[in-house]
């Protein structure tokens, strides 16, 4: 046997070449599976798994750079932060700083007004005191500020107070999905509906977190909070309604206002507690200048 031969592992080229019968083949063919042993010397089951392994391999490095690429800007990133941290606590601080003197002032000129005010009542009274037509005067201008929530109140009343809930009993507790993101359960429509029923039940001064409730006082929910008037009132939310105690309650407790803090009682565990009061006091609500004004009916 030949070197060639032995080297394709005893097969000859030559081998089975008939050259003795006319029309005869003239090669006679090998079965399949002899060919492939003697010619193919990796299965072709592995070539096709290394075929399958380089774009894989590939397919990692790609990751692998990827990632390499995003810790990079997230390290810029954090580096970047850091780097303008103090300058955004300072400027955060004078921020907060310009605030509280803002509220100082304008506490202050509540106080020099509410002084001047109570100055100009007093010189009213004293020349209007004078004569039957002065005191009769007097007596519509204290109905008209009475009525106008311009005068401070105090005597017997009741007071409802609404408490939100601390944390959640559970982690499927539905009290967040009232306010997306928040805790926050008892909403100014709440509020809103226990103002009314107190009207309805007899209240003749109501006062919400300390403001009280007048012509063109709003209480509307902003930013994640409840405003009274534009005031920002937090839990716990008291309502003060000064009127006759015990006829006020007994229509309270059948009221929708009630029965709406009682359902988010119930719910999410909100505290509501409705309590009656000897000597309760509001304050004045916020006079504003009338710009303009239409008679109304014929």
């Amino acid at each position: 046997m030949a070197d060639h031969e032995r080297t394709l592992g005893g097969y000859s080229p030559e081998a089975g070449r008939n050259a003795h019968e006319a029309d005869a083949p003239t090669l006679i063919p090998l079965p399949s599976l002899l060919r492939s042993l003697l010619t193919d010397h990796l299965d072709p089951g592995y070539a096709a798994a290394a075929k399958r392994v380089r774009p894989r391999r590939l397919d990692w490095a790609w990751q692998v750079t990827a990632g390499l690429v995003i810790a990079a800007v997230l390290s810029t990133a954090v580096v970047e932060a850091r780097s303008v941290a103090p300058a955004t606590r300072e400027t955060q601080q004078v921020l907060a700083d310009g605030v509280r003197a803002a509220e100082s002032a304008t506490g202050a000129a509540v106080t020099r007004r509410d002084g001047l005010a109570s100055e100009v009542e007093a010189e009213r009274r004293s020349r209007l005191e004078g004569d039957a037509a002065g005191r009769a005067l007097l007596a519509n201008l204290d109905g008209a500020e009475f009525t106008a929530a311009a005068t401070p109140v105090h005597g017997p009343g009741l007071t409802v107070t609404a408490t939100e809930p601390g944390a959640a009993r559970d982690l499927s507790d539905v009290s967040t999905q009232r306010v997306a993101g928040s805790t926050q359960v008892v909403l100014d429509r709440d509020l809103q509906l226990v103002v009314n029923s107190l009207w309805v039940s007899g209240a003749e001064a109501i006062a919400v977190g300390g403001v009280r409730i007048g012509p063109n006082v709003t209480i509307r929910h902003a930013g994640g909070g409840i405003l009274v008037d534009n005031q920002p009132v937090t839990s716990p939310y008291v309502v003060l309604a000064i009127g006759p105690p015990q006829a006020m309650q007994d229509v309270f407790d059948h009221s929708p206002g009630l029965q709406r803090l009682r359902l988010l009682e119930a719910s999410y565990g909100v505290g509501v507690e409705v309590a009656a009061g000897d000597d309760l006091s509001v304050p004045a609500g916020p006079v504003r200048d009338l710009n303009f004004a239409r008679p109304m009916g014929p």
